[in-house]
């Protein structure tokens, strides 16, 4: 029987868990979980900086309502609640998580309030094969530290919960009050300010709405072209920022400078894994960006360490449904890997490949319209169904709508109607 641990009680390691627990010739997975609940970044907080000496990890705000229509966002063999409208607050995927965890029979297995310190490979060498397992080592919420054995281990501690800050010059200068997304949580303490607000992305924007409606004079700072759309009255566009004076005001892409009282970064999260020696595994981990890995999953070297979930602008639940199959696959034989200089070289090749298309290196785990043939190819491989075409097609009808409709896209209900079509309903 194979052993499993779970790194992280989220959205991925609670997929991890309830398809391991499935899969005969596996032992229950021992799920590592951080806090004291399920959820990851679906658990709103409205603490920040630390806890117990610890940071804080959700990045949810307050008013949060999903981006995307609960018919695509979830797991596919597990729907949200029918009378439910399309896009809905956070506090309803935290309840389809802990209902996914109740149905699956997940609790029992999972270890709250613990801490992964160190998940380092032991290289077994027999005479039919050279193979890793995997010491994991643990602290819980009264210090208590032990270290176990495992045949494979599942990172699915997501990555978004280290804020990204750019280094800006002259930063240090500014006179104001610097947070990043993660640290924000609702409008009201910034009413009658003026806020800066770097990056237009869909937290940029969201927030920089939110803000001008509470009565902030928004000035939504980015180095994309300009925004398709109308914004709504409080908001006005600018270049990006490339420096601040001496006097703390704040130099844009323009030539233009301006002040400000408050500076909000929207400008993402790094990957982060303490647990790890990204080296000793041939793993390159850097702030914005995970490297060398086959299939966006796994270290050629390890292919029985598994990172879920860390590609970006995708759908995430059914991704990481897609990913946990394979890997599962994977494990019990019935996927069998390419030799490992092979994988090292498909691994190059992907990300080569993205360069010469002109993608930054920071976007290169940027999937987008990529997804759809990558869980394609994982099902096909290891056999399960995959994804309908239903899903995709909403999921570009929503992202038109968004660029068209900025503020008021989420009013639209669907309903899915076959593997093939979906309707708008009232």
């Amino acid at each position: 029987m194979m052993k499993v641990a779970v790194i992280g009680a989220g959205a991925a390691g609670l997929c991890a868990a309830r398809h391991i627990l499935s899969c005969p010739g596996f032992c229950p997975p021992v799920v590592f979980e951080l806090s004291h609940e399920v959820g990851g970044t679906w658990c709103y907080d409205e603490r920040i900086g630390t806890n117990d000496g610890r940071p804080i990890h959700s990045s949810m705000y307050r008013d949060l309502r999903t981006n995307l229509p609960k018919e695509v966002m979830m797991f596919p063999d597990f729907p949200f609640d029918p009378q439910l409208r399309s896009f809905i607050p956070h506090q309803e995927v935290q309840r389809y998580l802990e209902k996914y965890c109740q149905n699956h029979h997940i609790w029992p297995h999972i270890r709250f309030s613990t801490v992964v310190e160190k998940v380092e490979p032991v290289v077994v060498t027999t005479a039919e094969e050279t193979r890793a397992t995997w010491e994991v080592t643990s602290s819980d919420s009264s210090g208590c530290q032990k270290t176990e054995t495992f045949d494979s281990v599942f990172v699915c501690t997501g990555h978004y919960s280290d804020p990204h800050i750019p280094d800006i010059p002259g930063i240090h200068n500014f006179k104001g009050q610097v947070l990043h997304s993660h640290s924000y949580r609702f409008p009201e303490p910034f009413s009658g300010r003026s806020v800066v607000v770097l990056g237009a992305k869909a937290s940029g924007l969201d927030i920089s709405m939110e803000l001008a409606e509470a009565g902030a004079q928004v000035t939504l700072s980015h180095h994309h072209p300009p925004l398709s759309f109308p914004l709504p009255a409080g908001i006005q566009e600018s270049s990006s920022i490339v420096a601040f004076e001496d006097d703390g005001r704040i130099r844009f892409q323009d030539g233009s400078v301006g002040g400000a009282d408050i500076l909000i970064f929207c400008t993402g999260y790094n990957y982060r894994f303490g647990f790890l020696d990204g080296a000793q595994l041939g793993v390159d981990i850097q702030e914005e960006v995970l490297l060398g890995l086959y299939r966006f999953m796994m270290p050629p070297g390890f292919p029985s360490l598994f990172f879920i979930g860390m590609c970006k602008l995708i759908l995430p639940f059914p991704n990481f449904h897609c990913q946990v199959q394979f890997a599962l696959a994977v494990l019990d034989g019935s996927v069998v890997l390419p030799p490992r200089a092979q994988m090292e070289e498909e691994a190059r090749l992907v990300l080569q490949e993205k360069e010469e298309r002109g993608v930054e290196r920071r976007h290169l785990l940027v999937l987008q319209q990529d997804q759809w043939e990558y869980c394609r190819a994982l099902a096909q491989s290891a056999g399960f169904s995959p994804i309908p075409p239903v899903i995709r097609s909403l999921y570009e009808e929503v992202w038109r709508q968004r660029r068209i409709h900025p503020k008021n896209y989420r009013r639209t209900n669907y309903r899915l109607v076959s593997d093939t079509e979906w309707q708008v309903v009232d």
